[in-house]
């Protein structure tokens, strides 16, 4: 089951459930942070509520993708309430390019590990919660608030000092915090978790630095149950012609981390269970075209699918 939320040519907000090419509207509620309110009042769960809540009316979904009406899937009404986070190294494919990228100076010993073969060994061992008890925390980073993240069909903005800017297709978790301080997990979104890999290169202390972007997720929240397994498909388009694609593995079968483990050590801090906060998390990539020598121009296109999550994320990127 998914949702989306997007605005009408009147200015107002709806939330629709996907039905192939039509979306259903629920009645009662104008934004899906309206409806997880519902939740928390209602004892419901997300799914039997959205059921109760789908109406009779139905409208053509594909129309409001290209007049770009579709909404964030999950926003707060005060962006400065969103926190937009991630980890890193979590997916089985996603270390030997990262750890590419940090090698040491010439003449170091080849085989010495770097922080990040590491951090991804440690994550392989024991990075999965099992009976409750925690694995080893994941590399953890910031991104930025409401205001740093654009919806399907919008561009993604590099700023005139950076020096790269490329997609990393990703799974992303989208949260509420509960009125007892507890995150609620409404479900997932197809991500682009745009980063500067150029400056990220130059040297690892500058990873901070390199994910203050912006960047992007949705169409569509997957409210019901995440598969283990799923295949996505990462391009770039230059005008009509594909300059990078690759398929991309996410889903806990193919992650060093388990999601609950990865939750686990976002949210043990006080600060990130503030009732009423929204988050948006990405969960890591496997593939990026940065790794693959591709250079980002102006006015690339980013598309993002991963079917089981609905429509791809489609975004330009607009280099200032």
């Amino acid at each position: 089951m998914r949702i989306v939320q997007f605005r009408n040519k009147d200015n107002s907000t709806h939330v629709g459930l996907v039905e192939g090419e039509r979306l259903r509207l629920l009645n009662e509620v104008t934004s899906t942070y309206a409806l997880t309110q519902k939740v928390f009042e209602s004892g419901k769960t997300l799914l039997e509520l959205v059921d109760m809540l789908a109406g009779d009316v139905t409208i053509s979904y594909q129309p409001l993708l290209d007049h770009k009406q579709v909404l964030l899937p999950l926003m707060h009404p005060d962006p400065y309430r969103c926190w937009v986070t991630g980890t890193g190294l979590t997916h089985l494919g996603s270390a030997a390019s990262r750890d590419e990228m940090h090698q040491k100076l010439k003449g170091s010993d080849p085989d010495e590990l770097t922080d990040s073969m590491k951090m991804f060994r440690m994550g392989l061992e024991n990075g999965r919660m099992l009976n409750g008890k925690p694995g080893v925390q994941p590399e953890w980073f910031y991104k930025g608030n409401g205001l740093s993240v654009v919806p399907t069909g919008h561009e993604l903005v590099s700023p005139a000092f950076a020096l790269d800017g490329g997609e990393e297709p990703e799974l992303a978790g989208l949260y509420v915090i509960d009125p007892d301080g507890n995150p609620f997990r409404l479900g997932f979104a197809v991500g682009n978790e745009f980063s500067d890999h150029k400056m990220e290169k130059i040297n690892y202390l500058y990873l901070a630095h390199s994910k203050l972007r912006m960047s992007a997720y949705g169409p569509e929240i997957l409210i019901s149950e995440l598969p283990d397994h799923l295949v996505g498909l990462s391009r770039i388009l230059r005008g009509e012609k594909v300059v990078w694609q690759k398929e991309f593995l996410t889903g806990q079968a193919n992650m060093s981390h388990n999601i609950v483990n990865l939750e686990h050590h976002h949210f043990k801090y006080d600060l990130f269970r503030q009732p009423g906060d929204v988050h948006v998390h990405y969960f890591g990539t496997s593939v990026v075209s940065f790794a693959d020598g591709i250079e980002v121009q102006h006015g690339d296109r980013f598309e993002i699918s991963i079917p089981e999550l609905g429509k791809p994320l489609i975004n330009t990127l607009r280099q200032v």
